[in-house]
């Protein structure tokens, strides 16, 4: 089979292609939020909140869609393709899965992780009467619970909440600009989320003294089916280029204090033509020059 590649007519397309191609520095991750064909009220205000603490980096879709991302996944990896998300929040409601909640990443355009939570307590943003942070705002992500380091499920699904709000990279931080929390907290089979504004206020010395107010969504979650990738693709997901890897510094050593030793090769040096300092004491006198040039040292000269 040959496939034919035409070129973009149009500079907007030809943007839109070189965005997509593959880069050493990914893009930061968008996500899609897809309503299903029987979302109710909670599920869908659940994912306007979502939104909203995802914007800009985020998608979401209005309309119903009838599918069931754990039977058919080709609708969710159309979507994926169209607006160019690797990440996404399916939200659905019935009588056996109440107010469900599925979370997932792709990896090439095919889904990767998809864990499934149920929704049993819900506080929106517009429930919490206090001031919120302005959109954008990168969080803090903080996680408490042992289970999260013995669980598989939940170390994956740990990994998968770090993905979904880490939002983008920064080379520097400002400490006014710490000034959102996100808590996830796995005790007793539930998680609970909760998002907070970090207040700095005066304590009498340079560093201020911090309160969190909590300023919403809220939610309590329960885990229900997953869907996790095998090892092998687990790990080649996770595999970077070449030119991204730290190049070996060689006959650089470190001790355990930390501090660089390096060893330098050099050629091999006459010692007896090194530069001195010119001093008047160090001057040869006539006698020590004419028994170098007849090749007898002075003082073997003196003693004969």
């Amino acid at each position: 089979l040959i496939y034919c590649y035409s070129k973009p007519k149009t500079k907007r397309a030809k943007r839109f292609l070189e965005k997509r191609e593959p880069k050493l520095k990914e893009n930061t991750k968008t996500a899609m939020l897809i309503k299903g064909g029987n979302a109710n009220l909670t599920v869908t205000e659940v994912l306007k909140d979502i939104y909203a603490v995802k914007k800009p980096f985020a998608v979401l879709y209005k309309k119903k869609n009838i599918t069931r991302p754990f039977e058919d996944q080709t609708s969710l990896e159309f979507f994926s393709k169209k607006s160019d998300c690797s990440l996404f929040l399916f939200g659905s409601h019935n009588k056996k899965r109440p107010n469900n909640l599925i979370i997932g990443r792709m990896f090439d355009y095919h889904v990767l992780d998809m864990i499934e939570l149920g929704v049993e307590k819900f506080v929106s943003l517009k429930d919490v009467k206090n001031s919120k942070c302005p959109e954008g705002t990168k969080p803090m992500l903080i996680f408490a619970g042992d289970m999260f380091d013995v669980s598989e499920e939940y170390r994956r699904l740990k990994s998968l909440l770090i993905d979904f709000f880490r939002g983008p990279s920064v080379p520097s931080i400002r400490l006014a600009g710490l000034e959102y929390v996100l808590h996830f907290t796995a005790v007793d089979g539930k998680i609970y989320m909760r998002s907070y504004k970090v207040l700095l206020k005066k304590s009498g010395c340079k560093i201020p003294r911090i309160e969190l107010e909590e300023m919403g969504p809220s939610l309590d979650l329960v885990m229900r089916r997953t869907h996790l990738a095998s090892d092998d693709l687990y790990k080649l997901s996770l595999k970077q280029p070449k030119a991204l890897k730290p190049k070996k510094k060689k006959n650089i050593s470190h001790d355990v204090f930390g501090t660089t030793y390096g060893r330098i090769h050099m050629q091999k040096q006459d010692l007896g033509k090194l530069q001195t300092r010119k001093m008047k004491g160090l001057k040869k006198r006539p006698a020590e020059k004419s028994a170098e040039h007849d090749g007898v040292s002075p003082k073997k000269s003196k003693s004969a």
